[in-house]
């Protein structure tokens, strides 16, 4: 039988980036701890736009490969192998859609229950929530702490363990998609606003206002640029 022809896979942009990103990291026998030079600095050398570098690196970050620090630019982790690297960035995007999914289903629901049963002492941590994220912001960095804390205390609001436990069991995939998220222009300050709007609807004790603010705010923070890459 003759062999099928199948469709040559041309690389994007950010697999390049990468690559030449671990590529530099072993050429100079980088060790963990080691600062990459500044994003401006990278970009000129690789010869593309600071949005594309750094897409590049949130992908290294979710990784763990990186650490991205304000003021501190990028620290590296751990020693990257190129081929596993690669690897595990191609499988994160294909599972983005399914994370956002099921975010949407367990999410929503805990932003209504939270209206119904959280008390004043939750109340006040989700309100501390956005207070730490409001911060982080304020001083240029992006509000993953405040971020992940908000959810946190949206999912302890709600009194269901078991919602609590399947969110516990996808947070290091829900955790990809927040970083993600949070690297883009704008979006840390938007997200902020959107929290803002889950936790007044919380404090009326508004389940349907609390649910449709919840929908609304993942579907913003689902729009990643690594999605429109590969759609």
């Amino acid at each position: 039988m003759t062999e099928q022809l199948r469709p040559v896979t041309r690389p994007r942009l950010y697999e390049v980036i990468v690559e030449q990103l671990c590529s530099h990291i072993a050429d100079n026998a980088m060790v963990p701890g080691d600062r990459l030079p500044a994003e401006r600095e990278l970009a000129a050398k690789l010869g593309v736009s600071r949005a594309s570098l750094s897409q590049a690196l949130v992908a290294l970050e979710v990784q763990g490969v990186l650490s991205v620090r304000h003021g501190d630019g990028a620290v590296l982790v751990r020693r990257p192998t190129e081929e596993r690297v690669i690897k595990a960035l191609r499988e994160h995007a294909d599972r983005l859609p399914d994370i956002i999914e099921a975010r949407e289903a367990l999410e929503v629901k805990l932003a209504g229950l939270a209206a119904e049963r959280r008390t004043d002492t939750e109340m006040a941590a989700i309100d501390s929530a956005i207070s730490t994220m409001e911060s982080e912001i304020a001083v240029g960095d992006r509000g993953v702490v405040g971020d992940e804390m908000f959810h946190e205390a949206i999912t302890t609001a709600a009194h269901s363990s078991l919602l609590a436990k399947l969110m516990h069991e996808i947070s290091e995939l829900v955790r990809e998609t927040r970083i993600e998220s949070l690297s883009q222009t704008e979006r840390p300050r938007a997200s902020l606003e959107g929290h803002k709007k889950i936790a007044d609807a919380v404090r009326r004790q508004d389940s349907v206002a609390a649910a449709r603010a919840m929908a609304a705010h993942i579907r913003m923070v689902s729009d990643v640029a690594l999605l429109r890459e590969i759609s």
